[in-house]
């Protein structure tokens, strides 16, 4: 039992929440695009204030480990190592993809199936497959999404539901009635259970030499001024 700063910066969200034995206290986000950097220092600060804790007080800050967007990734990692080796807790990593799923089946607790997708550019997610227990039978990976995709499930009665921030790139093709757009979206309150029992378990990340599941590399373009 204890008390967590947990960080999601894995998509266009940036968002905190402080968790105390498992429970949020408080989550605080913010969506305007590419402030990241800007904007999850301010909002960690301010969420420590209003729930009148000192950063010595927690006892491990936990980290939406991707996949995601590679920026915000670095960015929520590197925040997150700084407080802790500050505060002198330990580093906890959350799976994006898990914390997504688990937070849908919750909501929505009679699928068979859950597909969390994260937008990776044009019809690109990266994504997952989950059963009803939320235990993973599909590997995350970076898939092309078209009318074939998960073609073994489309066609049954088993109940699907897709959530994140990529999920509605399906919608044009997939017009089966037991697959269900659930919106869902990444927060870092989704990581409040899942950091918890890490917590109890002394899973911690080396801080070091962790590093975030980018599950592909960056997609960076050369200016062209400099050719």
């Amino acid at each position: 039992m204890g008390l967590i700063l947990n960080i999601e910066t894995a998509t266009e969200v940036c968002s905190v929440s402080l968790g105390k034995n498992g429970q949020s206290l408080l989550t605080l986000e913010s969506s305007e695009p590419q402030t990241h950097s800007s904007t999850l220092t301010s909002l960690i600060e301010q969420l420590m204030a209003e729930c009148g804790f000192g950063y010595q007080a927690l006892d491990a800050v936990a980290v939406s480990s991707g996949p995601g967007s590679y920026t915000g990734l670095r960015i929520g990692t590197s925040a997150a190592k700084g407080i802790c080796f500050a505060a002198d807790c330990g580093l906890i990593a959350v799976d994006t993809l898990e914390s997504l799923a688990r937070a849908t089946r919750e909501e929505v607790p009679d699928g068979s199936f859950y597909i969390p997708m994260i937008d990776a550019r044009r019809m690109e997610v990266y994504t997952a497959m989950f059963d009803e227990k939320v235990n993973c039978i599909e590997p995350k990976s970076a898939k092309i999404i078209n009318e074939n995709s998960f073609v073994n499930y489309q066609n049954t009665n088993k109940r699907i539901f897709l959530s994140g921030n990529g999920a509605k790139k399906t919608m044009d093709f997939w017009g089966k009635n037991n697959i269900v757009f659930h919106p869902v979206f990444c927060s870092a309150s989704h990581l409040t259970s899942l950091s918890e029992n890490q917590l109890n378990i002394n899973n911690f990340c080396d801080l070091a030499y962790y590093s975030p599941d980018y599950l592909k590399s960056p997609n960076i373009t050369i200016s062209k001024k400099r050719l």
